[in-house]
């Protein structure tokens, strides 16, 4: 245990979330998403998991130790329901709120199809597959620098 670290935060995500630079993308993924394959493509080829946690959870977490890119237009990419690219499904407002509220800046997020997320999500630098089986949790995350 760490001090004031979150315990979600294993040895192994935070070796992650360290080794990345200034524009590296995290895909943080639901339980649906097939990234035990996406992650053999990404820079590290490193995929963590999370099971039993909620997206909400696993993203407060994160946030807590990972700097958002405010450099970038859309640092946050979130992927699109199939059969409706209008809808904001619920698990992506929560993930919004705890990603605006740990930044402190408003975020639009970008929208990729189902087949641009997995291609970009396999160019990420890892993935952190979260146990959360709501549809359409899936989440790219532009790294920033810290000031």
């Amino acid at each position: 245990m760490l001090k004031s670290i979150d315990p979600i935060l294993t040895p192994d995500l935070l070796w992650l979330l360290a080794s990345m630079g200034h524009g590296d993308d995290l895909a943080v993924v639901d339980a649906n998403h097939p990234a035990a394959r996406i992650a053999q493509s990404t820079s590290s080829q490193r995929l963590i998991q999370l099971p039993g946690m909620s997206m909400e959870v696993a993203i407060r977490a994160i946030m807590s130790v990972y700097p958002l890119d405010d450099f970038d237009p859309d640092p946050v990419r979130v992927m699109m329901p199939v059969d409706d690219p209008d809808r904001v499904p619920e698990v992506q407002h929560a993930v919004l709120a705890e990603i605006v509220r740990a930044a402190g800046l408003a975020v639009a997020p970008g929208k990729l199809s189902r087949s641009d997320f997995y291609r970009a999500a396999a160019a990420s630098f890892g993935v952190v597959q979260v146990g959360d089986s709501r549809g359409y949790g899936c989440f790219l995350i532009r790294k920033g620098v810290i000031s």
